[in-house]
């Protein structure tokens, strides 16, 4: 585990789904985060203390977490010298880039010297198998995406709550860098040699016996030229008995590739569906997730309605108005007798 409280990084960051890191720390362990590190040309915040690395370090801090992301996820010089400094000042570093902070030499001295730990989210397991696609025991949900970066994260959450809630078994199982850090465990998919992203997520998610539910944190989009391979080995490890689609509707085009138009949402699900066939060939899907935070409350809630009944599935904004339409078509697909729970239960 990663010691906390944590101070989160911003930088000199100007993209807001660039802070998505620091941002899920902010929201779902707040009790563990004391503050934000943003340099003067950063125009983003969390809403937390602007602290520097002393005035955190004094308030308790322990970690300093680089919750940003950037093309390649490379450690840049701005970044190396912000970490040099939480180290000389006693801190831990934590990173979900790609480039690892092992990797930079300057990094591992002082950390030594300091006496203070350097911790790469992004490292997969050793000896991870090769997916095999034999059926397996457990009731299992699969968020999916139209594009990256598009709530999939927070809507596995807010349905791990929602069943929480109401007395249903569940379990988050994180595939990415802010999941990993929120849930303190899981696989960074996007770092797991292709050969072996099916047998990560067999092995992530093995057969249950109950009845409740391995929900799993969905990774980019069948339909974002850059990282569909990501999804569809996801898809096939998963094995879903269910399948939510998520969706941000104020994107212009597919993240990073203003080229690329983002799918119909009816298509999307619809290849999703057949993509997830291959080993789990009763798959459904029980609904839709839309990231409405750039809209009025209004115009979401009428864009969730309309939605829903266009594609017939319960839709909703999770994170902002509740995953409960959502849980209610999971468990009314999947109960384990005939008497559905609702959500009043």
């Amino acid at each position: 585990m990663i010691p906390g409280p944590f101070l989160l990084y911003l930088g000199h960051s100007d993209d807001e789904v660039g802070i998505k890191t620091s941002r899920g720390l902010a929201i779902f362990r707040p009790d563990d985060c004391v503050g934000e590190w943003r340099h003067d040309d950063c125009p983003l915040t969390l809403g937390l203390p602007r602290m520097g690395v002393a005035e955190a370090r004094a308030a308790g801090a322990k970690t300093l977490v680089l919750g940003i992301a950037n093309a390649g996820g490379t450690l840049g010089e701005a970044l190396v010298r912000d970490a040099l400094d939480a180290v000389a000042a006693g801190m831990n570093v934590a990173s979900g880039l790609h480039h690892r902070l092992r990797d930079e030499p300057r990094l591992v001295r002082a950390a030594e010297q300091a006496g203070v730990a350097l911790f790469d989210v992004r490292d997969p397991p050793a000896h991870l198998p090769v997916g095999n696609g034999r059926p397996r025991a457990g009731n299992r949900l699969l968020t999916v995406g139209t594009d990256c970066s598009v709530g999939k994260m927070y809507a596995t959450l807010a349905l791990h709550d929602a069943l929480n809630r109401r007395g249903v078994a569940a379990d988050f199982r994180a595939t990415g860098q802010t999941g990993i850090l929120i849930a303190g465990a899981g696989v960074p998919l996007d770092a797991v040699v292709a050969d072996f992203i099916s047998g990560a997520i067999e092995q992530l998610t093995p057969a249950r016996s109950d009845t409740g539910w391995d929900l799993i944190e969905g990774q980019g989009s069948l339909f974002h030229p850059s990282f569909a391979g990501v999804s569809t080995g996801l898809l096939h490890g998963a094995q879903p008995k269910a399948l939510v689609l998520c969706h941000d509707p104020s994107r212009p085009h597919m993240r990073g590739l203003p080229h690329f138009q983002l799918p119909d949402l009816a298509d999307c699900l619809a290849a999703n569906l057949s993509v997830a066939r291959l080993t789990s060939p009763d798959v459904q899907a029980v609904g839709i997730a839309l990231n409405t935070v750039k809209l009025d409350e209004a115009s979401a809630r009428r864009l969730c309605a309309d939605t829903g009944a266009a594609l017939g599935l319960p839709c909703t904004d999770p994170f902002r108005f509740g995953a409960d339409p959502i849980v209610d078509r999971m468990l009314q697909c999947f109960a384990p007798s005939s008497q559905p729970i609702s959500a009043s239960a």
